[in-house]
C-alpha cells in the first residue's frame, strides 16, 4: 500500500509517501518538509496564526511535490492520513481538512493520526522494530516515558511534572541569546564548552518513579546566568549552556534506568529496546548518554535518524499505513484536537 501524510501541527508545513516493505518496516517513497523557521525568528517562536497561515499557502504545493518526488499520481494512492492532534488547532485544521478533502474527493480512506503515535512509531518504520519496546518521548511539549505493547496501546510510565525538556532548552536558549530555536543552538553552544564548570541540579535523580522536572533546572540556570550578568564572556555562555545540557542527559538517564525496572514489572521482561523519539531525540549529547545506559543495562537503543526525529510527514504516513493495514479508518468528521493524550490513544480510535 501507498499512504499520503501530511503534517502541520507545528512549524513544519509536510507531505509524504510511505509504502509496505517486505522486511516488516516500510520504505519513504519521499518526505517534502517546508520549514518556518525564518518566519518565526523574529519573534522567539512559533506564532499560531503565522503558522497556520503558511500551512494554507503552502501545503498543496508541497503535496504536490511529495507526488512528483515519489513519481506517482494520486491514483496509486491507497489512504490519505494527516496529523488531527496534539498541536497547534489552526495548523491542524488545515493539514486534516486538506487530507479529508482527498480522501472524499477520490474515494480513499481517511486515518486521522495522533502526532505522538507518528512519533512513537517512527522506529518500527525505519528499523522494523517489534512490540513491545520502551518509548522515551522527548520534544518541545512533550517529555514521556511509555511502555508500547501494540498499536493503540500504550501505558504512561513516567511524565514531566512541569515544563518539557525541549522546552526547558528553548527557555535557555533564550536566557542565554542563542537563538531560535533552541535546541540545536544550546548543543552548538556546548560543544564547546565545560560541562563541569557549573553545578547544576539533577531534578528528581535518584528518586523513585520515571517522571521529569525541569523547572527548579530552568531556574538554577537564570540565576547562574545573572551571578556572572554584565561579566559573561563568550567561553562563560558556553560553558553554562554544556552545564544545562549535562544535567538534562544525566537526569533523562536516571529516569530511563527505573523505567527499565517498572516496564519488566508492567510487561514481565526487561525491555528489549528502548525507542528515543521527538526533536529531542536528535540532540547528540542524549544519544551519546542513552547509548551508554542502555548497553550497561543490556537493552538495545533505537533512535530514528534525525530528520525523522522532529516534525516531519513520512512519520504520519506510516502511523496512517500501520493502522489501514490494520482496518483502521478514521469518518470525515473526525474533529482535530489540540490535546490528544497518547496514552488515552484506542487502537480503533
Amino acid at each position: 500500500m501507498n499512504v499520503l501524510g501530511i503534517e502541520t501541527s507545528c512549524d513544519e508545513t509536510a507531505a509524504a509517501i510511505v509504502c509496505d516493505a517486505d522486511t516488516g518496516g516500510g520504505t519513504i517513497l519521499s518526505n517534502v518538509v517546508l520549514s518556518q523557521l525564518d518566519d518565526h525568528r523574529p519573534f522567539g517562536g512559533v506564532v499560531p496564526e503565522i503558522a497556520a497561515r503558511a500551512h494554507l499557502d503552502h501545503l498543496d504545493s508541497i503535496i504536490a511535490r511529495a507526488l512528483d518526488d515519489a513519481d506517482m499520481t494520486l491514483d496509486a494512492i491507497d489512504g490519505v492520513a494527516a496529523t488531527a492532534g496534539p498541536g497547534l488547532i489552526g495548523g491542524v485544521h488545515v493539514g486534516s481538512m486538506t487530507a479529508k478533502a482527498i480522501a472524499s474527493a477520490r474515494g480513499l480512506p481517511f486515518i486521522a493520526v495522533n502526532h505522538l503515535e507518528a512519533h512513537a512509531l517512527t522506529a518500527r518504520l525505519t528499523n522494523g522494530v517489534a512490540f513491545p519496546y520502551l518509548l522515551l518521548l522527548v520534544s518541545g511539549g512533550h517529555c514521556q516515558l511509555l511502555a508500547v505493547t501494540g498499536l493503540g496501546a500504550y501505558e504512561l510510565l513516567g511524565t514531566t511534572i512541569d515544563d518539557a525538556i525541549g522546552e526547558a532548552f528553548d527557555k535557555t536558549a533564550k536566557l542565554l541569546g542563542l537563538g531560535f530555536p533552541g535546541g540545536p543552538a544550546v548543543q552548538d553552544a556546548a560543544l564547546q564548552g565545560d560541562a563541569r564548570r557549573f553545578d547544576l541540579p539533577r531534578p528528581l535523580k535518584g528518586r523513585a518513579g520515571c517522571d521529569f522536572s525541569f523547572s527548579g533546572l530552568k531556574t538554577a540556570v537564570r540565576q547562574t546566568a545573572l551571578k556572572i550578568e554584565g561579566t559573561a564572556s563568550d567561553q562563560d555562555i558556553r560553558d553554562l549552556a554544556a552545564s544545562f545540557q549535562a544535567a538534562v542527559c544525566d537526569t533523562v538517564a536516571d529516569r530511563c534506568r527505573n523505567a527499565f525496572k517498572m516496564f519488566a514489572e508492567t510487561c514481565g521482561t526487561a525491555p528489549p529496546a528502548l525507542v528515543a523519539a521527538g526533536g529531542v531525540a536528535a540532540n547528540l549529547a542524549l544519544r551519546d548518554t542513552l547509548e551508554r545506559t542502555c548497553t550497561k543495562n543490556d537493552i538495545e537503543l533505537v533512535v530514528p535518524p534525525p530528520a525523522l526525529c522532529t516534525d516531519n510527514a513520512a512519520m504520519v504516513a506510516w502511523a496512517g499505513l500501520e493502522r489501514l493495514r490494520a482496518g483502521i479508518t478514521s469518518p470525515l468528521d473526525f474533529r482535530p484536537r489540540p490535546r490528544w493524550p497518547l496514552a488515552e490513544l484506542r487502537a480503533t480510535e
